[in-house]
């Protein structure tokens, strides 16, 4: 496990800066603060020295309550506790802490595009939420905001980094591509057939969904959340009612606590299972390739039976869970994924004997734990790269402090560590299944929520199959939604995919590519 830091030693920290308004819960491990915008950067160099990162930065347009614009900060370990959030008053620009956090560096970027703050000093200013078609001045996310009648290409490029010199070409992949995937853009710069630069710029399907959620009927919320990512609908639900639940101050039922980590993990199951289906594919071994999406297939028809979807969607409600789960047989549904996944790593093992996809798996799209590190790369990606961290075990949530937590962690941060961790993780969500078929306790599954408590605040935490999904939640007047900030772990690793294609082939890529499986959508929120 990466190391954690104690409580104190962070609120010692805390109270030792110019920080002011401090609480600090002992239970969720977090420390809550406000501080003035100049000592944003001294602030974090002093978390830094006890081992917190930034993880997320949100922003808020608060101007109508507090006359300012606010911003939070999530710092936290890679293990996520303990945190520290802070809150800070601004107007026009913040001081840009991107060149002592990546992650920071990328959700700063984000906030100059939604909200027309601007991060004073930061080293790469591009836009990254927005297109450059997008008119100057439009900053959507802002409470004043007009839409622009309309929205024209007027021919600017976008200015991606170009690398010079002898025998150098570029190769543009996308924005459309050959299959049902959605839009993204790839720009290769290659020597021979060896890659020296890759450059992703996504935002094609920017579609304004933290909006919508200030907009939307709470009641419909959860729906909102379950597409945001289409193959994590019950990741993004339920850290989406975690945050209302604390919203309203309600307790979620023990049992229906344990039947959303049955859920989450048969979202786990179905998307790992495909995702080595798919690595397998792009090594040519369409016999592991087939059998994968034979068993996921039959991992969706028991998703169907338990819960009425084959993506699960509309089973995670603020309160607990819905109605279908009551009559569902969990028993006989953990007898049935322990043999899917028995088949599943049957084929595994076959498929990895094959000396041809060990081949192409070793040593390809290699991330080393340094870069990892750097980077800030969160989830199965992490651990496949050496990061020991699992909200589940680090900062359990819904029921996983009652159970077996065992993290799968490998070293070399290629095709095949990626691989073995999605493997590794598969069995285990299996073994989790059984146990709660087994030992989940009986009650209710609904405690229905009362209003939300309006300008509270809430912090919810999932490890979904990807990694940590973080939403950001303020109540507002009459039982809605303020501000939802949403981060999902795409949004984190999207750029850790083009170090990883360094000095790798150009036929390399989709193998790669499919090997992080990483979400247009839920990056372009």
């Amino acid at each position: 496990m990466s190391a954690r830091p104690t409580l104190d030693a962070v609120a010692r920290a805390v109270h030792e800066s110019d920080a002011g308004a401090i609480s600090v819960g002992a239970v969720a491990r977090m420390v809550e603060c406000r501080i003035p915008a100049h000592a944003v950067l001294a602030f974090a160099d002093r978390l830094a020295g006890v081992g917190l990162d930034v993880q997320w930065i949100a922003a808020a347009d608060t101007r109508a309550a507090r006359g300012h614009m606010t911003l939070a900060y999530h710092f936290a370990p890679p293990v996520h506790r303990p945190a520290v959030t802070a809150q800070v008053d601004v107007d026009d620009a913040f001081p840009s802490l991107a060149t002592r956090s990546f992650a920071a560096s990328r959700f700063e970027r984000e906030i100059q595009d939604l909200f027309g703050l601007v991060a004073t000093g930061h080293p790469d200013p591009r836009r990254l939420a927005v297109h450059q078609f997008w008119p100057d001045g439009y900053h959507p996310l802002r409470r004043d905001a007009t839409p622009p009648a309309r929205l024209e290409d007027d021919g600017r490029p976008f200015p991606f980094r170009r690398v010079d010199g002898p025998g150098v070409f570029e190769i543009t992949v996308g924005p459309v591509h050959a299959g049902i995937i959605e839009p993204g853009h790839f720009r290769f710069s290659v020597e021979g057939e060896t890659i020296v630069n890759l450059e992703a710029r996504l935002g094609f399907v920017h579609k304004g969904t933290e909006k919508l959620f200030e907009r939307l009927p709470l009641a419909r919320a959860p729906e909102l959340a379950e597409r945001i990512s289409g193959d994590t609908s019950v990741g993004h639900a339920l850290a989406l009612c975690q945050a209302l639940e604390s919203l309203a101050g309600v307790r979620v039922p023990e049992r229906a606590a344990w039947l959303r980590v049955l859920l989450l993990e048969l979202e786990r199951l179905y998307n790992h299972v495909g995702d080595v289906g798919m690595i397998l594919n792009d090594t040519g071994y369409a016999f592991g390739h087939a059998h994968c999406f034979r068993l996921r297939e039959r991992l969706l028809r028991l998703n169907a039976r338990l819960t009425g979807h084959r993506l699960l969607r509309g089973v995670v409600v603020a309160g607990g869970v819905a109605e279908p789960l009551a009559s569902a047989d969990i028993e006989r549904a953990a007898r049935e994924v322990e043999r899917i996944v028995a088949e599943f790593i049957d084929v595994a093992r076959l498929s990895l004997d094959n000396t041809m996809v060990l081949e192409r798996l070793q040593g390809t799209g290699r991330l080393t734990t340094r870069t990892a590190q750097e980077m800030q790369v969160v989830g199965l990606v992490g651990r496949a790269s050496g990061i020991d961290a699992d909200a589940r075990r680090d900062a359990p949530f819904a029921a996983y402090d009652r159970l077996p937590i065992s993290v799968p962690v490998y070293a070399d941060g290629d095709v095949w560590s990626r691989t073995m961790v999605r493997i590794d993780e598969a069995r285990q969500s299996a073994t989790l299944i059984s146990e709660i078929a087994h030992r989940a306790p009986a009650g209710e599954l609904f405690s229905a929520p009362g209003r939300l408590r309006a300008g509270a605040q809430a912090i919810s935490l999932v490890e979904a199959w990807r990694g940590p999904i973080w939403h950001w939640a303020v109540a507002g007047e009459d039982d809605t939604i303020a501000r939802l900030k949403v981060v999902d772990p795409s949004f984190r690793n999207w750029p850790a995919l083009e170090y990883a294609m360094l000095n790798n082939i150009v036929p390399d890529f989709p193998l790669c590519n499919k090997s992080f499986n990483l979400s247009y959508s839920g990056n372009d929120l």
